[in-house]
């Protein structure tokens, strides 16, 4: 076994949110040390990309589902062939200590058909003869003595291969949860339990403790809610079991299913059945020592429901004021009601439900305390999309903004059209700045992009969630061009400086980028120019290319250099993000577009100040239906070219003119985060 790594090694504590719902909790993954130090040195650590076990891409996931592991221990839990028994056994270290400490000698039980058989190490490590991962499962071989000679499965030899020698059916290939020391023997599995709870302990209690006592001769199990001064001592208040059970199995009336519990993440708003229905924000999900299932850390909106601030036997798993936190089983959690989840309607383009609940006078948000701009921002970032919802949720010296825009704007704006609330997690906002060495005449938001970040010699570090970009503003009508196009889907991918980037004439693994071949009239008008070095060579042997200098790339992980091919013939895959509002001003009056439906139609309009009660009244917002403006999006850009502004239809013209700020999200990353 090499002593040194430089790896970081993690399993994974929970399910990931879609859309990584195929990865399973218990699965054990890891980073490069050197790529996790450059994350912490930048303060990006918040997610990680990581690779599973078995895989060659990685994935990005919150560091809140990954509990880091020694190398010893994960090669001891990836033995454990199960992903749910790894996580059963992650919750006993002293086993993984133990195990660890084990030799080629010591005797020790092993467990074989439901038995506890005597015998003596004589090998332990991998049992897998080639891997690419960089560690494998490690097994105990053990031999067999005494009267458990011959009850084994085999003389030392697994697939073929002798690990050690012993007499025929006196072998063993174990995983350390069937092993203990030959001192300590167990009379059961050593996968905990919920029968395995100690029925008395030595260990100060504290909130949220679960206990057994004993009473009327009978033994009694129940929750410690709390633990006050008495005169004799300490007055120690539990729930007892029908209310702790009545608190973590009641489904309550008209409160769903058990599977509304799978589409419950990290910062969903939930209810939860306890003497009264309670809710809360789900801070934490994963597995708690001596806590059997899913468990979900909550913290609720009354601060005197709870039973402790976010700590569970002396271990903090998230931060909330006292007596607000709470763990309970996560399938007895449902997504809040007062919510009832229309948001999604609106995302499947249900008309009629945006027509009765969002589109008329005195919708969206009044314009009077609050200038226009507030008010259209506000509508555009949170009245159809939750991705900038971490806003709402996230630790901030101004709790009391926070609270005012969560309580008194967005659940009202979303109570009207019954929406809910998740959380996400970090946005980008950038502004624009271009040179007037160009040639763009009628640009799009996506030329746009990449010209600034080619003057500016900028790249994405990783994937956002959200973009939010302000357009260049120049002259006396501050306005840099008289029209801009918007992409309804920005295609980031070469913007990203460690993805994998295509090449712009095979479209196979590009291995060098050439920053000359940018305004380079012989190619497309959109995107960074890479290449693979067949192409490469190519372009560059043309008589105005050869004084370029192209920058090799650094191929990411999973994929290689092929001597025979030139580049990895895999097609690496692109990001996108998909434009879901528009921020616009004419006049120092702003308005807002926001997409609310998957058809190109699914536009509405926004105006706070659309009219006015009196001159010293109040301003009547308005959202009205504006399907024209999906249908210029998508004409072909040299028809669009020949529309003339003050002819368009409706309200288009504004989008068009006026565009100021565009909102694009991530379809995969705004659901993760």
């Amino acid at each position: 076994m090499a002593s040194a790594d430089n790896k970081i090694y993690f399993i994974i504590t929970a399910k990931p949110p879609p859309p990584y719902g195929y990865i399973k909790a218990g699965e054990i993954c890891f980073i490069d040390k050197q790529r996790f130090n450059t994350r912490q040195k930048n303060n990006d650590t918040d997610v990680l990309p990581v690779v599973r076990m078995g895989k060659v891409t990685d994935t990005l996931l919150d560091k809140v589902l990954l509990q880091p592991l020694s190398r010893r221990s994960a090669e001891l839990l990836m033995a454990v062939e199960s992903n749910e028994d790894r996580l059963l056994v992650l919750n006993d270290p002293e086993a993984l200590e133990k195990a660890s400490n084990l030799s080629a000698g010591c005797q020790v039980h092993v467990e074989y058909k439901g038995q506890w058989l005597t015998g003596v190490i004589r090998y332990i490590g991998s049992l897998k003869s080639f891997s690419s991962d960089p560690l494998t499962g490690v097994f105990f071989g053990v031999e067999l003595q005494g009267e458990d000679k011959g009850k084994g499965q085999n003389d030392g030899s697994f697939s073929y291969k002798t690990y050690f020698t012993c007499p025929k059916n006196s072998g063993i290939f174990a995983p350390f949860t069937r092993i203990k020391p030959v001192y300590h023997k167990p009379s059961a599995p050593l996968l905990p339990t919920q029968s395995s709870l100690s029925i008395t302990t030595t260990e100060p209690l504290k909130a949220g403790d679960r206990v057994t006592f004993f009473g009327d001769k009978n033994a009694h199990h129940g929750m410690v809610m709390d633990i006050k001064d008495h005169p004799d001592g300490k007055m120690v208040l539990i729930s007892t079991v029908n209310e702790t059970e009545k608190m973590d199995t009641s489904q309550g009336a008209g409160m769903g299913g058990v599977t509304d519990s799978d589409e419950i993440t990290v910062g969903s708003l939930v209810q939860f059945l306890g003497k009264t229905l309670l809710y809360g924000i789900v801070r934490w999900i994963g597995y708690l020592p001596d806590f059997p299932g899913m468990t979900a850390g909550l913290e609720l909106e009354d601060s005197s429901a709870g039973v402790n601030d976010g700590t569970y036997k002396g271990k903090r798993y998230f931060n909330c004021p006292p007596y607000c936190g709470l763990f309970v089983k996560l399938s007895s959690c449902r997504p809040d009601d007062r919510f009832s989840g229309v948001k999604k309607k609106l995302f499947n383009g249900n008309s009629e439900d945006v027509s009765n609940r969002l589109i008329g006078k005195m919708k969206g948000i009044q314009g009077h305390c609050n200038s226009c701009y507030m008010d259209s921002a506000l509508f555009s970032v949170f009245s159809c999309s939750s991705v900038l919802d971490s806003l709402l949720f996230k630790t901030t010296e101004y709790e009391t903004i926070q609270s005012i825009l969560l309580k008194n704007i967005v659940n009202p704006l979303r109570n009207s059209q019954s929406g809910s609330i998740q959380k996400v997690q970090s946005c980008y906002y950038y502004q624009i700045f271009m040179d007037y060495n160009h040639h763009l005449v009628l640009p799009t938001v996506q030329q746009l992009l990449e010209h600034s970040f080619y003057s500016n010699s900028l790249k994405l570090a990783e994937v956002p969630s959200c973009l939010i970009l302000t357009m260049p503003r120049s002259g006396k009508s501050f306005k840099m061009f008289p029209k801009i196009i918007p992409s309804t889907e920005l295609d980031i991918t070469g913007l990203l400086a460690d993805g994998p980037q295509q090449c712009v004439l095979c479209g196979q693994l590009a291995n060098q980028e050439c920053a000359e071949c940018f305004r380079d009239a012989a190619f497309s008008d959109t995107g960074f120019k890479y290449f693979c070095v067949k192409c490469s060579a190519q372009v560059h042997s043309h008589q105005q290319r050869r004084c370029h200098k192209p920058s090799t790339l650094i191929l990411p992980q999973g994929f290689s250099y092929s001597q025979s091919s030139g580049s990895d013939r895999r097609t690496p895959p692109r990001e996108k993000l998909e434009l879901f509002a528009v921020l616009c001003i004419e006049t120092s009056h702003y308005v807002s577009f926001v997409k609310y439906g998957p058809q190109d139609t699914d536009w509405i309009f926004f105006d706070s100040m659309a009219d006015r009660v009196g001159n010293d009244g109040y301003n009547i917002p308005e959202v009205r239906a504006c399907p024209e403006v999906g249908q210029y999006l998508h004409m072909p850009l040299a028809q669009l070219a020949n529309q003339v502004p003050r002819e368009m239809e409706g309200v288009a013209k504004r989008l068009f003119c006026d565009g100021y700020m565009y909102l694009y999200q991530s379809k995969t990353m705004s659901l993760y985060r």
